[in-house]
């Protein structure tokens, strides 16, 4: 969201590097929790742990239960990709920050990151028989088949990258103007309903990326 004074104009980052500034913050923001939650790890959680188990078990369970115990393997990552997105997303509610993911070439970077490693995923799985992934149920329709999966591979990051930025950019726009024509009471409702939106905008990214990987890994067509 865009505030009249940031924090990044306040350290004097400059415009064009703003975005990069608030994503750093966000990497920052999560490697310091989860040192500090390591170095106050009890067998009883409570507090921030509690919390942490909680979201954290609920999506590999989730993970476990749409992809199989295969995706154990690959939960790191789709974690590590939610919780990322979270914050980012988050950081454009508090006064003086702003989204890195309301700037389209955070989104761009993190969806071709998603394409180049489910891509990497299914030729280590499957090597050169991973392009029967894309060549369709039977093998005279190949020809067919085979520029349309490209095709429609290709325009998987495009998605990921314009679904995120336009949502994100778009509720914050619509939160800016809110507040700027009607008292600061009367928008929280509204505030709240953006906080839930941006949570399940991250969890749509996690989302996708799991079916994509999950994709790569089982068996092909035919």
């Amino acid at each position: 969201m865009e505030h009249p004074v940031l924090l990044s104009s306040l350290l004097g980052v400059s415009d064009s590097f703003r975005h990069v500034f608030y994503t750093w913050c966000a990497m920052a923001v999560l490697f310091g929790l989860g040192l500090y939650l390591r170095g106050r790890l009890r067998r009883v959680p409570t507090g921030l742990q509690n919390i942490a188990e909680v979201v954290i078990g609920g999506l590999e369970q989730f993970t476990v239960d749409t992809v199989g115990e295969k995706g154990r393997t690959i939960f790191p990552l789709l974690c590590g990709i939610f919780l990322f997105i979270l914050v980012q997303n988050l950081f454009g509610l508090i006064p003086f920050l702003d989204a890195p993911t309301a700037n389209i070439n955070t989104n761009a970077a993190m969806a071709l990151f998603v394409f180049g490693y489910y891509n990497y995923v299914g030729l280590r799985t499957w090597g050169p028989g991973y392009i029967k992934h894309f060549t369709g149920p039977m093998l005279p329709m190949a020809p067919l088949m085979l520029p349309i999966e490209l095709v429609s591979h290709c325009a998987r990051p495009l998605s990921l990258t314009l679904r995120l930025f336009g949502n994100i950019r778009g509720e914050e726009i619509v939160l800016l103007l809110a507040f700027a024509a009607v008292p600061l009471v009367t928008t929280l409702p509204a505030y709240c309903l953006f906080l839930l939106v941006k949570v399940l905008q991250a969890f749509i990214f996690y989302m996708l990326t799991m079916l994509y990987l999950q994709g790569a890994m089982e068996h092909p067509p035919h």
